[in-house]
């Protein structure tokens, strides 16, 4: 069979072509099949770019979606939702890409480029992974890159962005390849297809990509994490920089209503509410130790001990159960009410409450465990139901 040839790659914004249906296969899994062309504009996965998505129509009129693209010895198979007895070999299809789902890919992927080469020029990094997710762009490095680094790098990146430059296409020969310095992640056979992008990067690449670097809009590093000795980042470009943006005001108008503070005042706002929730909350212990102490009080010695305090979260269940243990040696649980049931925490000194734990999860929809002398867990009863569990166990 003929390969394919691929239209998008001399013209990224060609969006339409004329073709014709080399083979034809169903496709059990999803009831629908697979058509390979002799031409296309659909870009198929790889490279970290996905699949471009859209439509092929036959000469009958009858429209079939395209929801995936791969390629096979140089054929691409265009995945579609049906497969109707017209499509065979021999017939002409007209195709159309998504264009707003090709678009933003080609923002991605140029954007990605540009800070990569970035990187590279300015710490050596090398890019060793690479994805265009549905909300954000992956990017790992392998070398470590300071916060410092990162924003200077960004600030590099979106330089080369607001200066327009065009976005280059070769195809140099073996001669020229030798004497090129640029990145690849692989050793490549045959024709290498260059991306050279003046002042940022010079890279092997077969995916789309925009004009011009002013196409791609904004570039901005939403997160970054330690991975595997260098750096994992989430980036996005074009439009959704913009959303992710948008997103970001709205939150921080959200947080400004909440605390009745300015836009630029809300981190000072949200300090103030830390520092006041870290003194409630140190209050919060010690009256909790006032009460756990009245309680444990109540308990005479070898007696069972079994409390409900609501509003517990574990560490006060835990701390609850343990002052229990300091004032009986018989059987202790401190409960607290929670949406789904009960928090419990079973304790007793120099006891094993374990099977007692486990019977308890049986008959109660519960789960838990811990040492023998504490254990601690949820169930779906309340607390009433597993109090009245604990005392027929005695």
């Amino acid at each position: 069979m003929q390969r394919t040839e691929k239209y998008f790659e001399p013209d990224a914004f060609r969006t339409q072509c004329e073709s014709v249906i080399l083979a034809a296969e169903p496709d059990e899994k999803t009831g629908g099949g697979r058509i390979a062309l002799d031409g296309t504009v659909f870009y198929p996965e790889g490279g970290g770019q996905p699949a471009d998505r859209g439509t092929l129509t036959l000469p009958d009129g009858t429209t079939l979606n395209v929801t995936d693209v791969h390629e096979r010895d140089g054929i691409l198979w265009h995945s579609v939702d049906a497969l109707p007895e017209s499509a065979v070999p021999g017939t002409a299809v007209s195709g159309c890409i998504d264009w707003e789902w090709r678009f933003d890919k080609m923002q991605q992927h140029t954007g990605e480029h540009i800070l990569s080469g970035i990187l590279h020029q300015m710490f050596g990094a090398e890019n060793v992974g690479f994805h265009i997710g549905s909300e954000a762009v992956r990017m790992d490095t392998s070398v470590p890159i300071s916060a410092e680094g990162l924003r200077a790098a960004e600030l590099a990146a979106n330089r080369i962005v607001w200066q327009d430059v065009p976005v280059l296409v070769s195809y140099p020969t073996r001669e020229e390849l030798a004497a090129l310095v640029y990145r690849s992640k692989k050793e490549i056979e045959g024709q290498v297809r260059i991306v050279t992008i003046p002042g940022a990067d010079v890279c092997a690449c077969c995916g789309t990509h925009t004009r011009t670097t002013g196409q791609v809009g904004q570039i901005k590093i939403l997160a970054s994490e330690n991975y595997k000795g260098g750096v994992r980042l989430s980036v996005v470009c074009g439009a959704r920089a913009l959303e992710a943006a948008q997103a970001m005001r709205a939150r921080q108008a959200d947080i400004g209503a909440l605390l009745s503070a300015k836009a630029d005042q809300t981190a000072v706002a949200v300090h103030r509410v830390y520092d006041e929730y870290t003194a409630l909350k140190f209050t919060h212990f010690g009256v909790c130790s006032q009460l756990f102490d009245a309680l444990a009080q109540l308990a005479g010695p070898g007696e069972d001990a079994i409390r409900t305090v609501p509003g517990l979260d574990p560490d006060g269940l835990h701390r609850l159960a343990v002052r229990l243990t300091e004032a009986t040696t018989g059987l202790c649980a401190a409960l607290t009410p929670t949406e789904k049931g009960t928090g419990y925490c079973i304790a007793q000194a120099d006891g094993d409450v374990r099977a007692l734990t486990k019977a308890l999860n049986a008959a109660l929809n519960g789960r838990g465990g811990g040492k023998p002398g504490i254990c601690q867990g949820s169930c779906a009863a309340a607390p009433e139901q597993v109090e009245e569990f604990l005392r027929e166990q005695e």
